[in-house]
């Protein structure tokens, strides 16, 4: 009773100090009720590393603020983590298939093994027997023959291994599609932005002829209200297009794994981009994709190591053949110099009955060979309309920028005519507004189509295959000099 009294009184003391719950680093660790957030440990509240944690080349770092589309590619590739898994999965894989590979090749272990024996004397005699014994040996195991079986793992080893690389190409075009979109997303931004800046200073102008028309009598209070308010709004969406600069800024800086804040920025001519017409056809894409791509080459890999596994598992319903051997040394008492002894066998396993478990066990591997294959065929479908998709939605984009170009040649020409006439007092203000929204909305088109251009042939030449590390497309374009983005 006096033990029932003690443990009670301990349970009792633990349950008032913290309901039974254990403290970490000297804080309850659990939450006191649902209610209340859980505070954390003094240790466990660190300073965030992130700003430092990034790398930045040293070649780079003099010009952080004015990286060209090969910098932001080259840092992005460097830093992302998805990269660097598949290099790790693709080192895995090459050691797991040197691993199978050395199936091939005997096992040979040694050993030594010492003992110390006491006992009497045999046949009564006086004394005690006593036997030292050193016994050092090799021994040796040797699969010879197993039907296929070591053959299908050291395939599907292998085949694995071309997977993990296929894969990590996959990853680099994935990664370097992804830099791409936020690099070019952030150039449009850039350009919108200016033009929009333009259009704040067109509606100043029309504010400005409004208010000395009016002066002078020539105009009503109800044009200065109009042209006031048309140069608000341009001020308000000049100030969403430049939060918005700023996002696809931190967006651009994320893709390169470093923090949204980073002080950097582009190169001013990384806008100097020519648009060109593409040359190749659908069909040869196709090819191309059909042969090189990376993603599809994997899934072909993996079916081939899927049907590797499947004759490894075959191979065990069949015999198998090993040959294991020991060579060794004796040393005792009764023998100071040494006695040599070896063994020598040759062993045929032959599996009789298991309940079925080998049987099921190679079935389940030929319908998971069946699958990859067929998932390899379902993944050959989606690579060709990935293909058709963004060819004819390049060919899309091309004939939208030449037309966005000769939309804003009309639209400026529209905005300067109708700024004349109003000077000249021949025009409305309606007028005058509505070509210069005409303008700026022509301005914006021909950054959308320019953006949708470059974002279109990144996503080509990823579903061709032919995206390589540096940003590279390896399509082939007839460019026109008339279409190169101007400098901001």
């Amino acid at each position: 009773m006096k033990h029932v009294a003690v443990a009670a009184i301990i349970t009792a003391g633990l349950l008032a100090a913290g309901c039974g719950v254990p403290s970490v680093s000297g804080v309850p660790g659990a939450p006191p009720s649902p209610t209340r957030a859980w505070t954390p440990p003094r240790d466990r509240i660190r300073a965030d590393d992130s700003l430092t944690s990034a790398q930045v080349p040293p070649d780079l770092e003099g010009r952080i603020r004015a990286l060209t589309l090969s910098d932001v590619i080259s840092i992005g590739l460097a830093n992302n983590p998805a990269t660097r898994v598949s290099w790790a999965n693709a080192r895995a894989a090459a050691a797991t298939y040197g691993a199978a590979r050395a199936t091939w090749f005997p096992t040979i272990d040694g050993a030594v093994n010492a003992s110390r024996a006491q006992s009497p004397r045999p046949g009564g005699a006086a004394g005690i027997f006593k036997q030292d014994q050193l016994l050092p040996s090799l021994n040796l195991t040797w699969l010879l023959w197993d039907f296929g079986g070591r053959t299908g793992n050291v395939g599907a080893a292998r085949e694995t291994l071309i997977a993990t690389g296929f894969t990590h190409n996959a990853t680099l075009q994935s990664t370097v599609l992804a830099i791409e979109t936020a690099y070019f997303q952030y150039i449009a931004t850039r350009a919108l932005n200016s033009a929009q800046q333009q259009a704040v200073a067109e509606a100043d102008t029309n504010l400005a002829v409004a208010e000395e028309r009016h002066r002078v009598g020539l105009a009503t209070i109800a044009d200065v209200l109009q042209a006031r308010t048309a140069a608000s709004q341009a001020q308000l969406q000049g100030e969403i297009i430049e939060g918005n600069l700023q996002v696809t800024r931190g967006a651009l800086a994320t893709s390169l794994g470093f923090p949204a804040n980073l002080p950097f920025d582009l190169d001013s001519t990384a806008a100097e981009i020519p648009v060109g017409a593409l040359r190749d056809s659908v069909d040869a894409l196709i090819n191309v994709a059909l042969q090189g791509r990376p993603d599809l080459q994997a899934s072909r890999a993996l079916a081939a190591a899927a049907q590797a596994q499947f004759v490894r598992t075959r191979a065990g319903l069949l015999p198998s053949l090993q040959a294991t051997g020991t060579l060794g040394q004796t040393y005792s008492t009764s023998i100071p110099d040494g006695a040599s002894n070896y063994t020598i066998q040759l062993g045929l396993r032959i599996p009789l009955f298991d309940g079925g478990t080998r049987a099921y066990l190679t079935a389940a591997a030929g319908a998971t060979a069946d699958a990859a294959r067929e998932t390899t065929n379902g993944l050959r479908q989606q690579v060709i309309l990935d293909v058709f998709s963004a060819y004819y939605s390049l060919q899309s984009t091309t004939k939208q920028v030449h037309t966005a170009d000769d939309l804003l040649a009309s639209a400026t020409e529209s905005a300067e005519a109708a700024l004349g006439r109003y000077r000249a007092g021949v025009g409305t203000l309606l007028d005058l507004l509505t070509a210069e929204s005409a303008l700026a909305s022509a301005r914006a088109q021909r950054v959308q189509s320019r953006l949708n251009w470059n974002l279109a042939l990144a996503q080509l030449a990823r579903n061709a295959g032919v995206l390589d590390p540096t940003g590279g497309t390896g399509l082939h374009l007839v460019t026109d000099p008339s279409t190169t983005v101007p400098a901001r």
